[in-house]
């Protein structure tokens, strides 16, 4: 059984839970209900919970400052919220899972699966690249957590050259003749990198601006990258790439 805490402010959205949770997932046991960051400092060390469910959007105390001010996290961790661009992009760089209000049974189902296989609280690795994210959005040298079919492994993202398709997995090439492959799909892989030096130049690639050696003409043309790989443009990104290669010239 799951020993588990939900963290929300508003009532209704504990009810929700909690009922769902009843009828869907009977491996879940709830232990506590807290109406405030508060009340959950407090309960978390005196439950020692398997799971936590939590809230970021709370006043005095939101979930992210929960997390900071709590002296251990033993504990699996689930985050709910309503959209927020800002926060979910920051839970995503860590690779850690949450779940949008309302919330959705197949979903809560799926993510509880989850918990139940991999039965592992954060790495603190994790917790440190989803403060990070937060605190300093714009660190040039910011960590990336990347799932793997061994577990997670944390990367530099400046330390990716370029990102390769490979059905419903990405290979990462990085410095140092170093791959990894990622359970995640290119599209995937590109959102969290959005916003950074990264550029999709074709279906199945997406390269580090940065790590680009040469630029070959052609009908798309072609990119060799840092390491001597030779990578194809499509013709449809030919232009949006050569915007970005040469900016004033647009």
């Amino acid at each position: 059984m799951l020993k588990t805490i939900i963290v929300d402010d508003e009532p209704y959205c504990c009810e929700s839970l909690n009922t769902l949770l009843e009828r869907y997932c009977p491996e879940v046991k709830i232990a506590a209900i807290c109406n405030s960051g508060k009340a959950a400092l407090t309960e978390i060390p005196i439950q020692n919970p398997n799971l936590v469910f939590l809230d970021i959007e709370m006043p005095y105390m939101n979930g992210f400052e929960l997390i900071e001010r709590l002296p251990l996290i033993n504990f699996d961790l689930v985050f709910t919220t309503s959209y927020d661009q800002y926060a979910i992009k920051a839970i995503k760089f860590s690779a850690l899972d949450y779940l949008l209000k309302p919330i959705d049974r197949e979903e809560l189902k799926k993510t509880v699966a989850k918990v139940v296989q991999k039965q592992q609280p954060p790495l603190p690795q994790q917790l440190e690249i989803l403060l990070q994210k937060l605190h300093q959005p714009a660190y040039n040298n910011q960590k990336i957590a990347i799932p793997t079919m061994e577990g997670l492994q944390m990367i530099q993202i400046d330390s990716i050259i370029f990102c390769a398709s490979d059905s419903n997995y990405t290979n990462l090439y990085l410095k140092n003749s170093q791959k990894i492959t990622a359970s995640r799909t290119l599209k995937e892989i590109e959102e969290l990198l959005e916003g950074r030096s990264f550029i999709r130049v074709h279906n199945s690639y997406l390269v580090n601006l940065n790590e680009i050696h040469k630029y070959v003409k052609g009908e798309g043309g072609y990119l060799i990258m840092s390491d001597e790989t030779c990578v194809d443009i499509s013709r449809s990104r030919k232009e949006m790439l050569l915007k970005r290669l040469q900016p004033n010239r647009f």
